[in-house]
Protein backbone atom coordinates (compact mmCIF):
# COMPACT_ATOMS: atom_id res chain seq x y z
CA UNK A 1 0.00 0.00 0.00
CA UNK A 2 1.32 3.70 -1.06
CA UNK A 3 1.79 6.07 1.41
CA UNK A 4 -0.01 9.23 1.13
CA UNK A 5 2.39 12.22 0.10
CA UNK A 6 2.47 15.47 1.64
CA UNK A 7 0.18 17.32 -0.54
CA UNK A 8 -2.41 14.82 -0.22
CA UNK A 9 -2.19 15.11 3.67
CA UNK A 10 -2.52 18.61 2.97
CA UNK A 11 -5.52 18.53 1.25
CA UNK A 12 -7.42 15.85 4.09
CA UNK A 13 -6.09 18.93 6.01
CA UNK A 14 -8.74 21.15 3.75
CA UNK A 15 -10.82 18.21 4.47
CA UNK A 16 -10.92 18.60 8.42
CA UNK A 17 -10.67 22.13 8.72
CA UNK A 18 -13.79 22.67 6.18
CA UNK A 19 -15.95 20.55 8.15
CA UNK A 20 -14.36 21.69 11.83
CA UNK A 21 -15.04 25.67 9.95
CA UNK A 22 -18.46 24.43 9.34
CA UNK A 23 -19.53 22.72 12.54
CA UNK A 24 -18.15 25.89 14.46
CA UNK A 25 -20.56 28.24 12.56
CA UNK A 26 -23.47 26.12 12.91
CA UNK A 27 -22.71 25.84 17.19
CA UNK A 28 -22.45 29.37 17.10
CA UNK A 29 -25.77 30.60 15.24
CA UNK A 30 -27.52 28.13 16.27
CA UNK A 31 -26.67 29.31 19.98
CA UNK A 32 -27.71 32.99 18.64
CA UNK A 33 -30.83 31.58 17.53
CA UNK A 34 -31.39 30.30 20.99
CA UNK A 35 -30.12 33.34 22.68
CA UNK A 36 -27.46 31.50 24.42
CA UNK A 37 -24.89 34.40 22.68
CA UNK A 38 -25.69 37.18 20.89
CA UNK A 39 -23.46 37.38 17.51
CA UNK A 40 -24.43 41.07 16.96
CA UNK A 41 -22.76 42.02 20.04
CA UNK A 42 -19.19 41.39 18.44
CA UNK A 43 -20.10 44.48 15.77
CA UNK A 44 -17.49 46.48 15.03
CA UNK A 45 -17.67 49.69 13.12
CA UNK A 46 -14.64 50.96 11.06
CA UNK A 47 -15.41 53.87 8.94
CA UNK A 48 -19.33 53.95 9.60
CA UNK A 49 -18.99 50.49 8.13
CA UNK A 50 -19.83 47.59 10.64
CA UNK A 51 -18.37 44.28 10.05
CA UNK A 52 -18.78 41.35 12.66
CA UNK A 53 -15.75 40.02 14.84
CA UNK A 54 -17.21 36.59 14.19
CA UNK A 55 -17.20 36.81 10.78
CA UNK A 56 -13.79 37.73 10.90
CA UNK A 57 -12.99 35.05 12.47
CA UNK A 58 -14.15 32.82 9.93
CA UNK A 59 -12.71 34.99 7.42
CA UNK A 60 -9.33 33.98 9.26
CA UNK A 61 -9.83 29.60 9.03
CA UNK A 62 -11.27 30.61 5.72
CA UNK A 63 -8.24 31.99 3.87
CA UNK A 64 -5.70 29.40 6.27
CA UNK A 65 -7.92 26.57 4.74
CA UNK A 66 -8.09 28.47 1.24
CA UNK A 67 -3.85 28.49 1.00
CA UNK A 68 -3.76 25.19 1.63
CA UNK A 69 -5.58 25.02 -1.61
CA UNK A 70 -2.85 26.22 -3.86
CA UNK A 71 0.31 25.01 -1.12
CA UNK A 72 -0.79 20.81 -2.06
CA UNK A 73 -0.96 21.66 -5.70
CA UNK A 74 2.44 23.76 -5.99
CA UNK A 75 4.02 21.11 -4.18
CA UNK A 76 2.19 18.43 -6.25
CA UNK A 77 3.66 20.18 -9.07
CA UNK A 78 7.00 20.85 -7.88
CA UNK A 79 8.23 17.78 -6.45
CA UNK A 80 6.01 15.34 -9.51
CA UNK A 81 3.87 14.25 -6.88
CA UNK A 82 0.50 14.46 -8.51
CA UNK A 83 -1.81 11.27 -7.63
CA UNK A 84 -4.80 10.00 -8.63
CA UNK A 85 -6.54 10.30 -4.65
CA UNK A 86 -4.81 13.79 -4.67
CA UNK A 87 -6.83 14.34 -8.39
CA UNK A 88 -10.06 13.23 -6.49
CA UNK A 89 -9.57 14.54 -3.01
CA UNK A 90 -8.51 18.57 -4.46
CA UNK A 91 -12.24 19.11 -6.04
CA UNK A 92 -13.90 17.85 -2.81
CA UNK A 93 -12.18 19.74 -0.57
CA UNK A 94 -12.61 23.02 -1.97
CA UNK A 95 -16.32 22.30 -2.85
CA UNK A 96 -16.62 21.21 0.87
CA UNK A 97 -15.32 24.49 2.36
CA UNK A 98 -16.68 26.83 -0.66
CA UNK A 99 -19.91 25.54 -1.10
CA UNK A 100 -20.52 25.08 3.23
CA UNK A 101 -19.18 29.03 3.71
CA UNK A 102 -21.27 29.97 0.72
CA UNK A 103 -24.28 28.62 2.08
CA UNK A 104 -24.21 29.77 5.33
CA UNK A 105 -23.94 33.19 3.79
CA UNK A 106 -26.64 32.92 1.39
CA UNK A 107 -28.81 32.19 4.65
CA UNK A 108 -26.96 33.99 7.29
CA UNK A 109 -29.69 34.38 9.89
CA UNK A 110 -28.20 38.16 10.48
CA UNK A 111 -28.84 39.41 7.04
CA UNK A 112 -32.34 38.68 7.38
CA UNK A 113 -32.52 41.77 9.44
CA UNK A 114 -30.31 44.04 7.14
CA UNK A 115 -27.41 44.17 8.88
CA UNK A 116 -24.81 42.31 6.59
CA UNK A 117 -24.29 41.66 2.61
CA UNK A 118 -24.95 38.09 1.60
CA UNK A 119 -24.18 35.58 -1.00
CA UNK A 120 -27.08 36.29 -2.98
CA UNK A 121 -28.63 32.29 -2.86
CA UNK A 122 -30.01 32.10 -6.37
CA UNK A 123 -26.24 32.15 -7.53
CA UNK A 124 -25.39 29.60 -4.56
CA UNK A 125 -28.09 27.43 -5.95
CA UNK A 126 -26.64 27.82 -9.73
CA UNK A 127 -23.09 26.88 -8.88
CA UNK A 128 -23.92 23.79 -5.99
CA UNK A 129 -26.12 22.47 -9.48
CA UNK A 130 -23.42 22.93 -11.59
CA UNK A 131 -21.02 21.24 -9.13
CA UNK A 132 -23.28 18.18 -9.07
CA UNK A 133 -23.16 18.08 -12.72
CA UNK A 134 -19.68 17.99 -12.61
CA UNK A 135 -19.41 15.65 -10.01
CA UNK A 136 -21.56 13.38 -11.67
CA UNK A 137 -19.59 13.43 -14.82
CA UNK A 138 -15.95 12.89 -12.54
CA UNK A 139 -17.86 9.72 -11.18
CA UNK A 140 -18.97 8.40 -14.17
CA UNK A 141 -15.40 8.96 -15.59
CA UNK A 142 -13.82 7.38 -12.67
CA UNK A 143 -16.27 4.00 -12.93
CA UNK A 144 -14.30 3.44 -16.10
CA UNK A 145 -10.87 4.03 -14.82
CA UNK A 146 -10.31 7.95 -15.85
CA UNK A 147 -9.60 11.04 -13.94
CA UNK A 148 -11.31 14.57 -15.11
CA UNK A 149 -8.81 16.92 -13.35
CA UNK A 150 -9.14 20.65 -12.68
CA UNK A 151 -8.63 23.07 -15.55
CA UNK A 152 -7.78 26.72 -15.84
CA UNK A 153 -11.60 27.64 -15.72
CA UNK A 154 -11.93 25.57 -12.81
CA UNK A 155 -8.74 26.77 -10.82
CA UNK A 156 -10.19 30.68 -12.41
CA UNK A 157 -13.72 29.60 -10.84
CA UNK A 158 -12.17 28.42 -7.68
CA UNK A 159 -10.18 31.71 -7.15
CA UNK A 160 -13.48 34.50 -7.77
CA UNK A 161 -15.27 32.07 -5.21
CA UNK A 162 -12.76 32.85 -2.89
CA UNK A 163 -12.37 35.71 -3.45
CA UNK A 164 -16.31 36.83 -3.96
CA UNK A 165 -16.72 35.08 -0.08
CA UNK A 166 -13.72 37.19 1.50
CA UNK A 167 -15.37 40.35 0.64
CA UNK A 168 -18.74 39.19 1.56
CA UNK A 169 -17.31 38.06 5.01
CA UNK A 170 -16.02 41.55 5.43
CA UNK A 171 -19.77 43.09 4.58
CA UNK A 172 -18.47 44.77 1.43
CA UNK A 173 -15.39 46.51 3.49
CA UNK A 174 -13.70 48.50 2.35
CA UNK A 175 -15.92 48.99 -0.90
CA UNK A 176 -18.71 49.57 1.14
CA UNK A 177 -17.03 52.77 2.30
CA UNK A 178 -18.25 53.96 -1.05
CA UNK A 179 -21.15 51.47 -2.32
CA UNK A 180 -23.08 51.43 0.56
CA UNK A 181 -25.97 53.80 -1.31
CA UNK A 182 -25.87 51.54 -4.10
CA UNK A 183 -28.90 49.67 -4.99
CA UNK A 184 -29.58 46.48 -3.61
CA UNK A 185 -27.48 43.61 -5.31
CA UNK A 186 -24.96 45.85 -7.12
CA UNK A 187 -23.00 46.36 -4.50
CA UNK A 188 -19.18 45.49 -5.66
CA UNK A 189 -19.22 42.50 -3.12
CA UNK A 190 -22.30 41.57 -5.36
CA UNK A 191 -20.72 41.83 -8.64
CA UNK A 192 -17.67 39.70 -7.66
CA UNK A 193 -19.91 36.67 -6.64
CA UNK A 194 -21.76 37.23 -10.34
CA UNK A 195 -18.31 36.90 -11.59
CA UNK A 196 -17.93 34.02 -9.83
CA UNK A 197 -21.25 32.44 -10.67
CA UNK A 198 -20.17 33.19 -14.05
CA UNK A 199 -16.69 31.61 -14.02
CA UNK A 200 -18.52 28.40 -12.35
CA UNK A 201 -21.01 27.97 -14.95
CA UNK A 202 -18.79 28.48 -17.80
CA UNK A 203 -16.08 26.02 -16.49
CA UNK A 204 -18.76 23.85 -16.06
CA UNK A 205 -19.77 23.81 -19.43
CA UNK A 206 -16.18 23.76 -20.61
CA UNK A 207 -15.64 19.97 -18.66
CA UNK A 208 -18.95 19.28 -20.27
CA UNK A 209 -17.67 20.03 -23.46
CA UNK A 210 -14.65 18.39 -23.28
CA UNK A 211 -15.89 15.17 -21.28
CA UNK A 212 -19.18 14.24 -22.73
CA UNK A 213 -18.06 11.41 -24.87
CA UNK A 214 -16.89 9.36 -21.09
CA UNK A 215 -21.47 9.28 -20.87
CA UNK A 216 -21.75 8.11 -24.26
CA UNK A 217 -18.81 4.65 -23.64
CA UNK A 218 -20.59 1.67 -22.88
Amino acid sequence: MKRINLPTKITISRIVLAILLLLGIFVLYYLDYFHVITISSYDLTISNVTVNLINLIILIVFLVASLTDFLDGYLARKNNQVTTLGKFLDPLADKMLINGVMIFLAINFKSLEGKDLTFPFFLVILMIIRDLIVDSLRFVAASKNKVIAANMFGKAKTVLEMVAITFVLLNGFPFSLFDSSWPYLVHISDILCYAACFMSLLSGAIYLKDNYKVLLED
